[in-house]
């Protein structure tokens, strides 16, 4: 079990730093589709609403980017 909540840490910790400096949005997506992972971490150390408002806001970070990257590849420009 411990192993377990030691994987999600890292989840959470790597998802957080592969968002952030990467100047790919496809890398940015796959940071957050980590770090939502990495939420479980926190929901094993008892505060799932935490937890819960972290992956809202990482879904809603996720849309942006789907929808920007959409925009983009469609401008015929």
């Amino acid at each position: 079990m411990i192993e377990f909540v030691l994987f999600l840490g890292m989840c959470f910790v790597l998802g957080g730093l592969a968002v952030a400096p990467n100047p790919s949005s496809y890398y940015r997506v796959l940071g957050l589709v980590v770090a939502v992972a990495g939420c479980g971490w926190l929901v094993s150390l008892g505060v799932p609403f935490v937890s819960l408002v972290l992956v809202m806001v990482y879904l809603e970070g996720m849309l942006v980017v789907f929808v920007y990257l959409v925009l983009l590849a469609a401008d015929p420009y």
